[in-house]
């Protein structure tokens, strides 16, 4: 498996640690069948991700991730996967105590969400939306992590 994992910190409100996303992506890409991924993620603050968010999704507000899928390519041997991941820490720092977990784990569950985005997975229907939180479960549970969700 050939994975390639860029990493920009883009904020300074919560320090990150960039070996451990890296490891959580891994994670999950294997989990997903990915045999080679080229993944950008950027780590950005509220004002930046609201940007993102009203510029290329006409969406007018901050968010917790956004992902942008250049390619996708499934078959019998492993998915390729290239794609983009912004992930607010800002509003992991937020969100965070509201479910009970610190701040570094939040992002994880953001990152991750997002890459199962690029792995072709969607959250726009409940049947949907419950296959993502599934997915997010299993990878994060490989890592010792066990999210809870506020209510929707």
């Amino acid at each position: 498996m050939a994975f390639e994992i860029d990493i920009s910190n883009d904020q300074s409100l919560l320090p990150v640690n960039p070996a451990a996303i890296r490891h959580a992506v891994a994670v999950t890409l294997r989990e997903e069948h990915v045999r080679a991924a080229v993944i950008s993620i950027s780590i950005v603050d509220n004002a930046t991700i609201h940007r993102v968010n009203r510029e290329h999704l006409q969406h007018d507000y901050p968010t917790d991730v956004i992902s942008f899928q250049l390619e996708f390519l499934p078959d019998e041997d492993g998915a390729i996967v290239e794609g983009e991941i912004i992930a607010s820490a800002e509003m992991a720092i937020q969100m965070a105590p509201d479910v009970g977990w610190d701040a570094n784990s939040e992002l994880l569950l953001y990152i991750v969400h997002g890459l199962l985005h690029l792995c072709g997975y969607d959250d726009l229907t409940p049947p949907d939306k419950a296959i993502m939180r599934s997915r997010e479960q299993h990878s994060l549970a490989l890592l010792g992590l066990h999210p809870s969700y506020p209510q929707d």
